[in-house]
């Protein structure tokens, strides 16, 4: 059979498209991603429905090529064990608390100190500042993980079971903390005990006096009800616990320039709704636990935190150099 040479054209142009388009097929296949993202807190929290939304917003722009499969409560294992997951690519994404990564970089340490900001409305504001965010720069070097900004919990507050006025009477509570150094230092300058104990036995520990106290943010305190266990709520107005969206260096490694971009925007615009969520309804959530009548929620206005700052700088600014220009931009928030 002879070919002319318009059929021959004609032949090698079909296949060239054929092929052009198998390729096409074949390199979007292979561009198609489910991310498995892992976080402690459980379900219903705002940290997991601002990652549920994360993956829905994902999957939408991407036309499906990019999902997240979202693991809450701790499903992957604690923080330490989702951290060493990220380093070594196992795990796709992370939302991590700053204690966590404060516990292994002094310097992020630094978000967590005491009295940089004393309200909610405060915290928004600082961590979307360029300090803020530049505390994530090292990230890659120090942990293998990219960050991609900061979310928040509101202030922390304590509850106790004994019958407390002020901050002063911490003194010798045998208090359940977050065990990161920052806050471990903390209360011990307010000669607090402070008593790390895994966040499920936490309600039973106050129940049955195995400790005398907590401190937690108000979402996760309403979520747990440790009101129901606990004679009075202190506000500390003093510490606050953010988390930061973290992707494994070596995934991101393999992601194009163009999905960077688009994973960078998208956990803004929910961490943007996130803290707005969180600044929104913390009043509301203080009005239930005063509706519920179950514990007494005492202001101390009389304590002047000005003698325990200085001692905290005083151990944490060699380590930690940046708090000094957190509270610098603190003061002028």
């Amino acid at each position: 059979m002879t070919f002319s040479r318009r059929q021959f054209i004609k032949t090698t142009a079909t296949a060239t498209a054929a092929a052009s388009t198998l390729f096409s097929t074949t390199s979007r296949a292979a561009a198609a991603k489910e991310f498995r993202l892992g976080l402690i807190t459980p379900a219903g929290h705002s940290w997991n429905r601002s990652a549920l939304l994360f993956g829905e917003m994902l999957k939408k722009e991407t036309d499906g090529r990019l999902t997240v499969t979202v693991f809450h409560s701790g499903q992957l294992g604690n923080e330490p064990a989702m951290m060493q997951q990220l380093q070594s690519g196992a795990l796709d994404m992370g939302w991590i608390q700053a204690a966590e990564l404060g516990s292994r970089v002094s310097s992020i340490a630094s978000i967590n100190a005491p009295y940089l900001a004393s309200s909610t409305g405060q915290v928004a504001k600082l961590v979307r500042h360029p300090s803020a965010m530049r505390l994530l720069d090292v990230l890659p070097r120090e942990t293998g993980t990219i960050g991609l900004g900061w979310g928040i919990t509101g202030m922390r507050v304590v509850f106790s079971n004994k019958d407390i006025a002020g901050v002063k009477d911490l003194k010798g509570l045998k208090l359940r903390i977050n065990p990161t150094p920052v806050f471990r230092d903390f209360y011990q300058l307010l000669g607090a005990a402070p008593t790390p104990i895994p966040t499920p036995a936490v309600y039973d520990a106050m129940a049955n006096g195995q400790v005398d106290g907590l401190e937690a943010d108000i979402e996760f305190s309403w979520n747990q009800r440790f009101d129901r266990v606990s004679k009075v709520m202190l506000p500390m107005n003093a510490v606050f616990m953010p988390f930061a969206p973290l992707v494994s260096g070596r995934i991101w490694q393999t992601l194009d320039d163009k999905d960077k971009d688009l994973i960078r925007g998208l956990t803004t615009k929910v961490l943007d709704e996130q803290i707005k969520d969180i600044v929104n309804t913390e009043l509301g959530l203080i009005e239930k636990l005063k509706t519920a009548g179950t514990v007494a929620i005492k202001q101390d206005t009389s304590f002047n935190p000005a003698e325990v700052i200085k001692a905290f700088d005083a151990m944490w600014l060699p380590k930690a150099p940046q708090i000094a220009d957190l509270r610098k931009v603190a003061a002028s928030l």
